[in-house]
């Protein structure tokens, strides 16, 4: 059955038409991995004119693309490492991300609780934050302020209370770090580029001169193989950036160092926290709590890590680590092992700097061009990803003028492109569209609060939800699903190339991170729907139930190590 909406090049049901696409098109630039980094790299390329391909192995941002702390922040930690680049040029970043994507990214006022004997002094906070705010652009309005301890106290009454001395309040932003890339990767294609997901490389292709000139690509639904051919090919794999290396023969010189980060999610009934923290725990890690949708999340750790890098998951360690941190935090709630809802683990694959702790690596990224000319990018945070792909696709510009190759791009420039779903005017335009699109809703057969959840999580592509409604609800109902969950999971399929139960409940609407027992009450309807609209045999929908019931398992039971 193929997809009867949006970019039909997106659409699940078009995968292989897709790869067939890509193995007869003479590509100009090859990006193997389809996390933030990719995606934002086949955006720029595309952007500029270029003919993109894009192969994930997994699902788009399944690896540390959907596992971060969740935020698109300045990184304020790294004025500690006297890391100002980092901090000026992720600072202006994220205001960008938040111009274009302001239903995947909204500001959130961050309490910074200052101790008698802590990592922050009074003083040196407040001159922190303030060359953090001239470094990071910050609009004046979101400006630091300093608090006394009782102001501190007002705004978050479960903090500890001894040895406080008072606080820095300041402006992050919260996102969704996996629909984040999401959008970006549906702008990349509806510019042009050709993505698909669960399509791993298996060799990489070389001429007679021992250039890189493509990729054998196994579609790991169908089993089928595809030769795919291009000018440049860029490794943007992230934890995979070595293997891609190594593969390439050219894994010399700086190598990556992966470390381990897991959040823990409790109901906020349990932990109900009214406003964002972020404080230094007693051995001088700085770790996040956060309210979202009902929840409050906690984390992260920062472990080095060689473990598995496609499925890192939470430690009794890790567990154990974490709820000593926010009840020394938090001492009122006593939380348990069993008050936790939720969790999850993502790798941070950092550039190798000898003798320095997890905590003190630098989080620049760096690229890296091999003797056969397969480009690397390795390093970077998730808030930087629109400038380290306009740097690498820089790259490839120069590299084919220098080879002569007669190919003319045009100067990249994202900066004012929208990801999908953000045409709306900018941040200014969002409250007005999203007030506007919950009155229509009803039209459609969605409560209000129905409909400003949509408004607010798809942006200006919420028409296409409230158009398959409509067509939507028999098929609803013969499913036993409510039209609200039938609607995101088609459109998930059709116009976010789901495959698996999965894709749809972590990376498309974070649910099982966030909603754990709405996952756990309606998995059975859902992959039931999914079996039927892309033809899955028994033995996938088998496969497919098997996988979502151990993330489940996973995301609440820790590994005993």
């Amino acid at each position: 059955m193929k997809s009867k909406l949006g970019n039909g090049d997106f659409a699940a049901q078009n995968r292989e038409q897709v790869l067939e696409h890509m193995q007869e098109s003479q590509i100009d630039v090859l990006v193997i991995g389809g996390g933030i980094t990719g995606a934002g790299i086949a955006l720029d390329a595309a952007a500029r004119g270029m003919k993109v391909a894009l192969v994930e192995m997994q699902d788009y941002a399944a690896g540390t693309s959907s596992r971060s702390t969740k935020l698109v922040h300045g990184g304020l930690r790294y004025l500690k490492q006297f890391e100002v680049g980092v901090v000026a040029e992720v600072g202006k970043e994220r205001a960008i991300v938040y111009e274009n994507g302001p239903h995947v990214t909204t500001p959130e006022w961050m309490l910074l609780p200052l101790y008698k004997g802590g990592t922050f002094g009074k003083f040196s906070t407040s001159i922190g934050l303030r060359v953090y705010d001239f470094l990071a652009g910050v609009k004046r309005k979101e400006r630091r302020e300093m608090l006394s301890a009782a102001d501190t106290l007002s705004k978050e009454p479960l903090l500890k209370r001894d040895g406080l001395k008072g606080g820095g309040y300041y402006v992050e932003y919260r996102t969704d770090d996996a629909r984040l890339t999401i959008e970006v990767m549906k702008k990349a294609v509806e510019k042009g580029a050709l993505a698909v997901n669960y399509a791993r490389v298996e060799t990489l292709s070389y001429g007679n001169d021992g250039m890189i000139t493509g990729a054998l690509v196994k579609d790991n639904i169908s089993g089928a193989q595809y030769e795919l051919k291009a000018a440049k090919i860029i490794n943007a794999t992230g934890p995979w950036v070595d293997d891609i290396r190594e593969m390439d023969g050219s894994k010399k010189g700086k190598t990556l160092r992966l470390t381990k980060g897991v959040h823990l999610v409790f109901d906020k009934s349990r932990f109900p926290l009214r406003q964002a923290v972020y404080f230094d725990t007693p051995d001088g890690r700085m770790v996040f709590a956060i309210p979202r949708a009902g929840k409050t999340y906690f984390g992260t750790t920062d472990t080095n890590y060689k473990g598995n890098t496609v499925n890192p998951v939470m430690t009794l360690e890790d567990r154990t680590y974490l709820l000593q941190a926010v009840n020394f935090m938090f001492p009122e709630l006593k939380l348990v092992e069993s008050d936790v809802e939720s969790s999850w683990a993502g790798l941070r694959p950092l550039i190798q700097q000898e003798g320095k702790s997890p905590s003190e690596i630098s989080r620049r990224d760096e690229i890296f061009v091999s003797d056969s000319g397969l480009i690397s990018i390795a390093g970077g945070k998730l808030t930087g990803y629109r400038k380290m792909a306009e740097t690498v696709v820089d790259k490839v510009v120069e590299l084919l003028g220098q080879e002569g190759s007669g190919l003319q791009f045009a100067k990249g420039d994202t900066k004012s492109i929208p990801m999908s779903g953000g045409d709306l005017g900018g941040s200014g335009g969002f409250e007005s569209f999203v007030n506007k699109k919950t009155a229509e809703g009803s039209k459609f057969g969605f409560s209000k609060e129905e409909s400003k959840f949509l408004a607010e999580r798809y942006g200006s592509n919420v028409d296409q939800l409230f158009k398959l409604a409509q067509s939507t609800a028999e098929w609803a109902v013969a499913f036993k699903l409510p039209l609200m969950l039938a609607v995101q999971l088609r459109y998930a399929i059709e116009a976010e190339m789901a495959v698996k139960p999965a894709d749809f409940f972590i990376r498309r609407t974070g649910d099982l991170f966030f909603r754990i027992d709405h996952v756990k009450q309606w998995k059975e309807a859902a992959m039931s729907a999914m079996a039927e609209l892309l033809g899955w045999s028994e033995e996938q929908y088998a496969v497919y139930s098997a996988e979502l019931e151990e993330k489940l398992v996973e995301a609440v039971e820790p590994l005993r190590s």
